[in-house]
């Protein structure tokens, strides 16, 4: 290629920079993003502009696009690229040239927690393992370290996945719900996303899936592929707008072994009787895991199912060792202190209802729980329903950010019906200082604070991250 375009320039398309930089040393590189650049990059060609991408060919003067390749950042939908050029991604590149073996991870929530879990069983097994992706580490960073005898844990988004051209040797489908419907064009594209993790498996090749979600069973090929009409006027799909507009295209077949995870299915691992079981045969206990929730046992029996597929001979305490070595995320409901007897717990990666009420569920103690954000376009029925039913183990529920008037209005009417949950606004800049200050008034000893926002961050902070630390910020504040 003569021309290497870097469309969007964030954690991953600095990284994309340096590698294609150090891969393709006598091209011409160009930097194109929406938006100013603070930081431009040395000896790269530099263009910015609201429409660059819509008018990418005219705009960089590209004489012989079939001679440039447009190398996307994850985030970039790849329909908004209007080009002639090859359009490429960190994750096309990584699965042509990577020489080991990829476990690839997807799913609304737990992939993070869930990819950590294979890599600590696999290290715990003697494995040189490469844990990339959506996790936090760009995987090109990694590339020219693995060797063919390495293991790679792929921790794969819906927007690594949009446009890929393979599959993981072992794709794991956790459980899907509507997220990120504020940048694909419905859930329909979310779902399609989500299933190029399998749509270029090969025979030998395993998934690994939730053993009830319906949206995860057809990224593993095993229901109906459904293609949602939307028939809303604010042109956001929810869920009944899914019940009431079905369209089934015929199941693809695929060559390859499917099991569901937590489950009868030959060579799933399930939780039985304190115990995380492969058929007959006891692993290891579920006290292993460290991780509040029986999400993250639900999270762990996914992991070793995959670890299983991938090597069956690996011996029980390995698994055992693995699952006790990985003790959480950070910003994935993770303690933070105890102040004033009161227990505070970060789980900002909460960006969608189903995060939020697993943790409400993660925990039998009364809860105070700080919600809000920036909108997505999600249905909080699910949320009101779990609140309603967990009525007298919620003291209350703080709500901030840009939607948090909204969620107020749609949360207290159907609760406040039956049962009486103070609601308690905080709003401003200093929207954490104030809820969490809230929440330490409210909070009685052995209670449990949790940030679990069901919400994006991007109304007030940069990223979920940067949202969390503010969290911990104000609880270390408390006195």
């Amino acid at each position: 290629m003569n021309t290497v375009v870097i469309a969007g320039y964030g954690l991953e398309g600095r990284e994309n920079l340096r590698y294609y930089r150090q891969h393709c040393p006598q091209a011409r590189i160009i930097v194109a993003d929406e938006h100013d650049i603070t930081d431009a990059p040395e000896g790269a060609e530099v263009v910015t502009q609201p429409d660059v991408f819509a008018t990418l060919d005219k705009t960089l003067q590209l004489s012989d696009p079939s001679e440039t390749l447009v190398v996307r950042t994850a985030g970039l939908a790849p329909y908004k690229l209007q080009t002639k050029a090859k359009v490429w991604s960190a994750t096309n590149e990584f699965f042509a040239r990577c020489p080991a073996p990829i476990i690839g991870v997807t799913g609304t929530k737990g992939k993070g927690t869930t990819a950590s879990f294979i890599a600590a069983i696999l290290r715990a097994a003697g494995k040189k393992v490469h844990l990339v992706g959506n996790i936090g580490v760009p995987a090109l960073k990694e590339l020219d370290a693995i060797a063919k005898d390495d293991v790679v844990v792929y921790e794969l988004s819906s927007f690594q996945l949009w446009d890929v051209e393979r599959s993981p040797h072992i794709a794991v489908v956790l459980m899907i719900e509507p997220d990120h419907l504020n940048v694909h064009r419905d859930f329909a594209d979310y779902i399609t996303a989500k299933a190029q993790i399998t749509a270029h498996q090969r025979k030998n090749d395993v998934i690994v899936y939730h053993p009830t979600n319906t949206y995860s069973a057809q990224v593993a090929g095993k229901a109906a592929v459904e293609v949602v009409k939307d028939t809303s006027v604010d042109g956001i799909i929810t869920e009944a707008d899914m019940q009431r507009n079905r369209y089934h295209s015929q199941k693809q077949a695929q060559p390859v072994r499917s099991i569901r995870y937590n489950s009868s299915d030959e060579g799933s691992v399930r939780v039985y009787d304190g115990y995380f079981y492969a058929g007959d045969e006891q692993l290891a206990p579920i006290t292993a895991v460290k991780l509040p929730g029986a999400h993250n046992l639900e999270n762990a029996t996914a992991a070793i199912t995959a670890v299983r597929a991938f090597d069956e001979t690996i011996a029980p305490e390995a698994i055992a060792a693995g699952l006790a070595a990985f003790t959480g995320l950070d910003h994935r409901l993770k303690f933070v202190a105890r102040k004033r007897g009161v227990a505070f717990y970060d789980d900002s990666i909460s960006t969608t209802p189903g995060s939020a009420v697993a943790a409400l569920k993660a925990f039998a103690a009364p809860k105070i729980l700080l919600l809000g954000g920036a909108g997505k376009g999600a249905d909080y029925t699910l949320l009101a329903r779990q609140l309603h039913r967990d009525t007298h183990g919620i003291r209350a529920v703080i709500f901030m950010g840009e939607n948090g008037p909204q969620l107020l209005e749609e949360l207290r009417v159907p609760i406040s019906k039956a049962h009486h949950i103070p609601f308690v606004p905080a709003s401003g800049q200093d929207a954490m200082n104030q809820a969490v200050l809230l929440a330490a008034t409210l909070a009685r000893p052995d209670d449990v604070v949790i940030l679990s926002p069901a919400s994006a961050s991007f109304d007030l902070y940069a990223n979920y991250s940067q949202r969390g630390e503010a969290f911990v910020q104000a609880v270390q504040k408390l006195t």
